[in-house]
């Protein structure tokens, strides 16, 4: 496969053209982006035979990113990813009152955040990167200061996606940004992920209540459904932890966040991030939709790790610090790493 980047329509969003670009490198993989919400619609990699197939839960045409946005499939997320309880918090003295999209709390940003706006994408001269941006201006989803965030997304000869992300701000403001892509490494031949291998480096959680806002404690993993410290299938304890959507703190954010493998096909998927943190979510509120653009899924069809600072952190002090302010940048590095076994 040559080493390169093509890119075609992919409709219109608020007057605005959508286009699909992909970036392809030597060895058969691919990875494709659109304007809207950052999204990553496809990452294409060979199995053990060398049959390359999409192993991220994606749709064929923009409508059916519009119509399951609640689903967040493969987009960027923030301004705050995860929940901020009680849409709120203070800052400096002040209240700041978020958009609610749920009852307790704001989820991944708002009603119309990071995932829901048109981002400009800019090729670069390497040939295998694309530069997203995106202002978020003072005020938008109630979150103060104009944000511009920018996304350098990248594809190694070595089967790396490489997610590098700065921000930098005119007023203090939290930043939590992550990425949220569906994975099944059997591209669809199972139906589920439940009997994909997975090992997260984690020893502990944050612990929450019933609308999975931290509650401030931090809870060892150790002899609970919630230990993937030692692979295990992702199905083998899920009744037990009642689904997962669970923000697992990591051992060393230096070293490996988290290992996944599907047996069948052969993939290997591993996670490295310069975060504190993994959301490990088991696709619980995923399911089949008879309507005219598929939501797809069924239960539990993919799961995400999403590399983030702790939920709720601007309302809790003893939590690594997520406030942005003037003068500093924001900056994330994330790799999923793909190869066979």
């Amino acid at each position: 496969m040559k080493k390169g980047i093509t890119k075609k329509p992919f409709g219109n969003f608020e007057n605005k053209a959508v286009t699909e670009y992909t970036i392809s490198n030597e060895t058969g993989m691919q990875v494709t982006v659109i304007n809207y919400g950052a999204t990553i619609t496809q990452i294409i990699t060979p199995d053990k035979e060398g049959t390359a197939a999409n192993v991220i839960l994606g749709f064929d045409s923009l409508e059916g990113y519009l119509k399951n946005g609640h689903q967040y499939h493969g987009c960027i997320v923030g301004r705050y990813a995860n929940r901020i309880a009680n849409s709120k918090f203070f800052l400096d003295g002040i209240e700041y009152q978020l958009t609610t999209n749920h009852e307790h709390f704001s989820l991944h940003g708002g009603i119309k955040s990071f995932d829901k706006v048109w981002w400009n994408i800019e090729e670069q001269n390497d040939g295998c990167s694309l530069k997203l941006s995106y202002l978020s201006k003072d005020g938008e989803e109630g979150y103060p200061g104009n944000l511009h965030t920018e996304l350098l997304c990248k594809l190694t000869a070595d089967n790396e996606l490489v997610l590098d992300y700065t921000a930098h701000t005119d007023k203090p403001t939290p930043v939590n940004l992550t990425n949220h892509c569906y994975f099944n490494l059997s591209a669809g031949k199972a139906e589920t992920i439940l009997n994909h291998q997975l090992k997260i480096f984690a020893g502990q959680y944050t612990e929450a209540d019933e609308n999975l806002v931290p509650t401030g404690k931090l809870i060892s993993l150790q002899n609970t459904a919630l230990d993937f410290n030692t692979a295990k299938k992702a199905g083998r304890d899920i009744n037990a932890a009642g689904g997962y959507d669970h923000n697992m703190i990591l051992n060393d954010p230096d070293n490996k966040a988290a290992e996944l493998y599907d047996e069948t096909s052969g993939r290997f998927m591993e996670m490295f991030t310069t975060e504190p943190a993994v959301q490990f979510y088991s696709g619980n509120a995923l399911h089949a939709d008879n309507g005219n653009i598929k939501s797809s899924f069924v239960k539990h069809a993919g799961l995400c790790l999403e590399a983030q600072h702790y939920p709720n952190s601007p309302n809790e002090p003893s939590f690594p610090n997520t406030i942005l302010s003037p003068g500093e940048k924001y900056s994330q590095t994330t790799i999923y790493k793909f190869s066979t076994k």
